[in-house]
């Protein structure tokens, strides 16, 4: 029970250091009005027409989805490929707090049953993380393949249910 307390003051950080980051470059230039390219975004792929947190988690009744992967990982690339661009997913997504992380947590809510990427997990608006939404893999419960995105949709079902039941 005790980790549980850090949740909170994680996510406070992690969403202030977020919004930090986003922010800190915006100087109006030139360069800014001209588009030449897309700019890095907090989907960092996901889906970039979807809603990436900033902001603190306790707030709001909807599911946190928090996706651990890194850009050099071959397994996370094929899975952000799948993921973006399958329809169902990105629109179900919309209903979620979505968050994705390109670095390891010390937080040991996290990384329940390890550090690996990529890795999926459901939290609920009490901070739970929630064991019982998994991939098919025992030895990495959170893990997802690329041919596991129907796996993932129904996980993504199954958090949105439950937290309508429960709350």
């Amino acid at each position: 029970a005790m980790e549980k307390s850090y949740v909170p003051l994680f996510l406070l950080l992690l969403a202030v250091s977020c919004a930090l980051a986003k922010d800190g470059g915006k100087k109006e230039t030139k360069e800014t009005t001209a588009k030449p390219k897309l700019p890095q975004t907090l989907s960092r792929g996901w889906g970039d027409q979807l809603i990436w947190t900033q902001r603190t988690f306790s707030s709001s009744n909807s599911p946190l989805m928090i996706i651990h992967h890194l850009d050099d990982c071959p397994h996370s690339q094929a899975l952000k490929k799948v993921f973006a661009e399958h329809k169902d997913i990105q629109k179900l997504a919309e209903k979620f707090i979505l968050l994705n992380l390109v670095y390891e947590t010390t937080d040991k809510n996290l990384s329940p049953d390890g550090q690996y990427v990529p890795r999926i997990l459901f939290v609920d608006p009490s901070l739970t993380v929630r064991a019982d939404i998994t991939g098919r893999y025992s030895n990495r419960l959170y893990a997802y393949e690329p041919s596991d995105i129907s796996l993932l949709y129904s996980n993504m079902q199954k958090a949105l249910k439950l937290l309508k039941t429960e709350l």
